[in-house]
């Protein structure tokens, strides 16, 4: 995550004291863990899967998530913070341990953002998810038209670009929606190339133009952040608080831990002046529009409006 900062420029001095502080972002994901880079973050919890009523990541993944976006670093002395420490999460399980789902708990995860959102000031809605085909239509006319309820009822919706590029037309169904922010990832011009570089899965945009996606792109490759296995040890330290993952999920909450600090900045702006203010102040990477969309993200651009 510190790589991460400096590649969307959301480093402290340019962030200039913003963190996030006063604004929700719900997460749909694995559910999260109770680790110590998120303590006091999570204001709701709702399971899905399982149904429990306590926090819990049989995943990791929603856990690794949550950190990039909003985790304190208290386990690296601020070194993989979170680019918004001061927001508040509601975390909805929607995924079980392998990371699969289905429709109906998606839609309810988002129902409940929806039902919740005045309750704990929700503005952020967070998919770090793709899906795949849907064997029945109706059923992801269902699942878009709800997230199309979300952003009219306010929320930024960031949604994965998906894992399945770099073939153009590979984006996720979600992230084709018209009012959403459909998140790629980049690993940036400085970043050297490995075997597990953005270029290699990112999903990319329609060949022939019908819809201009994604809209932007941030890091995604090799991130360290909150690790949901994590073990307290004798000491009163912590064993393996972090851990690396790849993939458009990661670049996902660079984006609204972005509309989190502009919130917090600027309160009275409505979902549609962040998404372009997010837009309008990225970073051009000189790639075709399938790959980098506007471009990368760049966090202080676009808090200088």
């Amino acid at each position: 995550m510190n790589r991460v900062k400096r590649v969307v420029h959301a480093t402290a001095a340019e962030v200039n004291g913003l963190s996030g502080k006063g604004v929700t972002a719900a997460v749909l994901d694995t559910g999260i863990a109770l680790h110590p880079d998120l303590s006091g973050k999570i204001a709701g919890f709702a399971d899905f899967v399982g149904g429990q009523k306590q926090p819990y990541d049989d995943s990791g993944h929603g856990t690794h998530v949550a950190g990039c976006l909003c985790g304190n670093g208290k386990c690296s002395n601020g070194l993989y913070a979170g680019i918004a420490p001061g927001c508040r999460l509601v975390v909805c399980k929607v995924l079980d341990e392998r990371g699969d789902g289905n429709v109906a708990a998606m839609i309810e995860g988002i129902r409940y953002v929806l039902d919740t959102r005045r309750i704990y000031h929700t503005r952020i809605l967070n998919i770090s998810v793709g899906i795949g085909s849907i064997r029945e239509a109706a059923l992801e006319q269902e699942l878009l038209s709800w997230i199309a309820k979300a952003w009219n009822a306010g929320l930024f919706v960031a949604v994965a670009a998906g894992n399945n590029g770099p073939a153009p037309d590979s984006v996720s169904a979600m992230g084709l929606q018209a009012h959403v922010v459909s998140v790629g990832c980049h690993d940036g011009r400085q970043t050297p190339g490995h075997k597990n570089a953005c270029a290699a899965y990112s999903g990319r945009g329609p060949a022939n133009g019908r819809v201009k996606k994604p809209d932007l792109v941030a890091p995604g490759s090799g991130i360290i952040s909150c690790n949901a296995w994590y073990r307290k040890n004798h000491f009163c330290s912590v064993n393996h608080p972090y851990t690396a993952k790849n993939g458009t999920s990661m670049a996902v909450p660079a984006v609204s831990a972005a509309a989190a600090l502009l919130w917090e900045k600027e309160p009275h702006l409505t979902n549609e002046q962040v998404r372009e203010r997010l837009l309008y102040h990225a970073q051009d990477l000189g790639e075709n529009w399938g790959m980098q969309g506007w471009g990368m993200l760049h966090v202080g651009r676009a808090l200088k409006g």
